[in-house]
């Protein structure tokens, strides 16, 4: 179905749809927790904070509330956001199904590059905004490389594939070494490989939300672009599009907005791969409803995903990359056969 194929009213209605399901996962996530709040309680919370009215809330309540829950809600839909509109916005410059910011290096490349700034920097480690800059660096490495390795060994969707996972396990090695040099820093290692937002706060959500912003904003705006470059390069040209530089504009913003996703979040794979896919499959259209569906849809993955990981084994927590390999790799494993017979 082209771009014209999809009538204005009914993305909208796509687009509503998406964002009620959005709002009604945040709503469950802060109201879920080990420590129970009451619905009635939170939702009074929050009406007195409209208000200005008396709070049910005790002051341990209320800090748990808006000094844990919701800024880790938050960063949850953010992270989630960022990756899913990367995964379908690399799919669309690859024309590859199987692209995705963990599969193609970027994530890796982000993890490195964000490794390296702490390591040199130290005080990049209390949230400063250059963070998702140098983790950015590392992403855009990654994604070239990936690029040139696929390229070099020819075509076909397996190869660019084994190439990104080639590259991601040489840039996920340079980072373990890099921060094994501090024997100290072994467990936060381990927390970052599988992902997790368990240290979440607001300083983390405004570090990250101005390049996560801008870079999602450029991706649903580059919809059209993506639809284009899908019938070929000489016919995009034809109709006078820069294939070139609409690649190097979506691949920049794709891999600042899995940076800043990687720098606060850690390796939380195949959100990318999933979201796009299920948002086709239930709503075929071109990428103009694609991106920002998967944007809306990776958010709410994102945060039902850290909800059962926090909830699950309560007080305990499970890191989010587990329950999303749960999910994604059969669902990777599909895809992967399907792609192949095409």
């Amino acid at each position: 179905m082209t771009a014209a194929a999809v009538p204005t009213r009914l993305r909208f209605t796509h687009l509503a749809l998406t964002l009620l399901l959005l709002l009604a996962v945040v709503t469950l996530a802060v109201l879920l927790g080990a420590i129970d709040l009451g619905w009635q309680r939170v939702l009074g919370e929050i009406l007195a904070q409209l208000t200005g009215g008396l709070s049910p809330l005790s002051a341990r309540e209320a800090a748990i509330l808006w000094e844990l829950r919701v800024p880790r809600v938050v960063l949850a839909c953010l992270v989630g956001a960022a990756l899913a509109s990367s995964g379908a916005a690399f799919q669309g410059v690859f024309r590859n199904p199987l692209a995705d910011p963990y599969l193609l290096g970027a994530a890796a490349g982000a993890g490195l590059g964000a490794t390296l700034a702490v390591f040199a920097v130290p005080t990049f480690s209390t949230g400063l905004g250059a963070l998702p800059i140098a983790a950015f660096a590392g992403a855009v490495l990654g994604v070239g490389l990936t690029w040139a390795l696929g390229r070099s060994a020819g075509p076909g969707t397996a190869t660019l594939v084994l190439a990104g996972v080639a590259v991601a396990a040489f840039l996920t090695a340079l980072q373990t070494f890099v921060q094994t040099l501090d024997v100290d820093s072994l467990r936060t290692i381990y927390t970052w490989m599988l992902g997790g937002l368990g240290g979440a706060g607001w300083s983390q959500v405004l570090v990250v939300l101005p390049y996560i912003a801008l870079s999602s904003f450029v991706l649903c705006a580059s919809g059209r672009l993506l639809d284009v470059l899908g019938v070929g390069d000489e016919e995009a040209a034809a109709l006078g599009l820069h294939p070139r530089r609409v690649r190097l504009i979506v691949l920049g913003a794709a891999s600042l907005a899995t940076a800043a996703a990687v720098s606060v979040s850690g390796l939380i794979g195949f959100v990318g791969i999933v979201v796009p896919h299920v948002v086709r499959l239930l709503v075929a259209g071109s990428y103009r409803v694609l991106v920002p569906l998967s944007l809306l849809g990776g958010a709410s993955f994102v945060v039902l995903a850290d909800m059962v990981a926090r909830t699950v084994i309560a007080p305990g927590e499970l890191p989010i990359g587990v329950i999303t390999a749960f999910t994604g790799a059969p669902f990777f494993a599909v895809v992967l056969r399907r792609s192949r017979r095409l």
